[in-house]
């Protein structure tokens, strides 16, 4: 029987880019490159993490840049950050092409990558970056693309598939540790950055959403403006006694809860915006491959995340993903089969 220290060398040994070869279960060429892309992902979310925690002693780190990003949301300089990470992790890697990112209008290019890889990365740098400047949890959601041969690259289009096309999708949980989560296509893994090691070490493998959980998170401030089948499900949840409500207005925070304790999460669209706020290709997709994987159900309401076919690289949609018990009571609460 091995000894502690033996079992706990194996476990520091277990890092992300041995585990995503391990997935292959070969170390053939793409087996290696994926290796390495997870790895420069990985770097990107330990620079984002080193500086969230000096952020409140680093001079200019915090507050807004004066900007506003093509979401016309105002840009926090964290944000800013967050994608010139994940621009430089990857630039000179010959890992990835293109990179989409919520804080630029059209992807940035990385020429010296193209002659050896067409894969594209899409992000959201910095998730819930207005909670910030409260010291709470943020994240980065992240997407892998192969591009459509029969597309034009020119407009993009050969980026606008169905996110049941990606080869790769996880998140950065930035709270008390840092945690990379993600999938490909093989079940999710859950890393935790060990910085005395200043890797990240496989923490949990194999993740199931439970089949029902008691929490349910969504920003109930928007009540009067959602439809009436919302409205009803929270009436519901309300009056049954076994739902709880948390919501922290940081989207992968709130999903990381709902992927280890089951529940739903909704960002629905309002009565004046039905499309709602969450972006589709680098927020809902990514999540909804890891909520699938993990047993989970991702839905707009009224057909799955997964199978929408994107007209725009920033295209938004309703979102309500979670546990497969909880979503379907949202969505007999939708079709009016189930009242409060």
């Amino acid at each position: 029987m091995p000894s502690s220290a033996e079992r706990e060398i194996a476990r520091d040994v277990l890092t992300l880019s041995r585990h995503v070869l391990q997935q292959f279960g070969s170390f053939t060429a793409e087996a290696q490159d994926f290796s390495a892309l997870m790895n420069r992902i990985a770097l990107a979310g330990k620079m984002i993490a080193r500086r969230l925690s000096q952020a409140g002693l680093i001079e200019g780190a915090l507050g807004v840049t004066g900007n506003v990003n093509v979401q016309g949301e105002e840009q926090q300089r964290m944000d800013e950050y967050a994608n010139r990470a994940f621009i430089r992790a990857l630039e000179q890697t010959g890992l990835v092409c293109r990179l989409v990112s919520e804080e630029m209008k059209t992807p940035a290019r990385l020429p010296e990558n193209c002659s050896l890889s067409r894969l594209a990365l899409l992000v959201d740098p910095l998730d819930g970056s207005s909670n910030i400047e409260a010291n709470l949890s943020v994240g980065s959601i992240f997407s892998v693309l192969q591009p459509l041969e029969d597309r034009p690259e020119a407009d993009h289009q050969d980026l606008l598939q169905p996110g049941r096309r990606q080869l790769a999708a996880g998140y950065i949980l930035y709270g008390p540790s840092t945690q990379l989560v993600y999938s490909v296509g093989k079940g999710v893994h859950s890393f935790t950055l060990d910085p005395s090691l200043g890797e990240f070490i496989l923490s949990q493998s194999d993740i199931r959403i439970p089949e029902r959980g008691s929490v349910y998170s969504l920003n109930e401030g928007y009540f009067c403006q959602w439809s009436e089948g919302i409205q009803n499900f929270i009436r519901y949840a309300h009056r049954q006694g076994s739902y709880t409500s948390r919501y922290s207005g940081a989207l992968v925070a709130d999903f990381h809860r709902i992927l280890l304790q089951g529940g739903v999460y909704l960002y629905p669209g309002t009565r004046q915006k039905p499309e709602g706020k969450l972006r589709l290709m680098y927020e809902a997709n990514p999540l909804a491959f890891l909520a699938e994987q993990a047993g989970g159900v991702a839905t707009t309401g009224t057909e799955a995340i997964l199978d929408i076919v994107p007209h725009s690289l920033h295209q938004r949609v309703p979102l309500i993903i979670g546990s497969r018990e909880n979503v379907e009571e949202v969505l007999r609460c939708l079709e009016g089969s189930l009242r409060p």
